[in-house]
């Protein structure tokens, strides 16, 4: 499921429980009265399916929240999207997927332009673990990355370049032009 600014929300749990619109933040409970998650969306033309962030998730945003006051992301100033690698190309690099993201823009005075990062270059590796989608990417663009010089791998037309890029804070705040 996606947030209105379009960020990858993981571990979401869709229930048929009834939520009316003001009613988010109570807990989700199984039948053994066990919290499972917090009641966080409804569908309201979707006939009452209801979503709810799991418990693990509420627990480590809490977590933060209260350790820091704010949850925060890492940021390299990409848009991407996946796309297929060719197999020749895959085989001949020996890339253990045929899958990565394409990057089809890159911010002005981004961490992505200070590594080298282009239009056109396909992320197939983060921290030497293969990446095959944005979604897996963005997962691994969290808080612990910010400031954290890693190699990141790419494809640039046939060439496989290794890059360091260093994720910044993400401010959403802040407007990039």
């Amino acid at each position: 499921m996606r947030a209105q600014s379009g960020r990858l929300m993981d571990n979401i749990i869709q229930t048929d429980a009834a939520l009316n619109p003001g009613n988010s933040g109570g807990p989700l409970v199984n039948s053994r009265g066990e919290v499972i998650g917090v009641n966080t969306a409804v569908i309201l033309p979707a006939q009452g399916i209801c979503f709810a962030i799991a418990s693990s998730t509420a627990e480590m945003i809490a977590a933060w929240l209260i350790k820091e006051g704010r949850i925060r992301r890492s940021w390299v100033g990409v848009a991407g999207q996946n796309v297929p690698i060719h197999p020749r190309v895959a085989r001949f690099h020996r890339l253990p997927l045929t899958d990565g993201v394409l990057v089809v823009g890159v911010e002005p005075e981004s961490p992505a332009v200070q590594a080298g990062l282009r239009e056109g270059d396909v992320i197939v590796a983060f921290k030497n673990q293969p990446v095959a989608s944005i979604d897996q990417f963005q997962r691994c663009l969290v808080a612990a990355e910010i400031g954290v010089t890693s190699p990141m791998t790419v494809l640039r037309h046939t060439e496989k370049l290794d890059l360091s890029v260093t994720p910044e804070e993400w401010q959403p705040s802040v407007r990039r032009n």
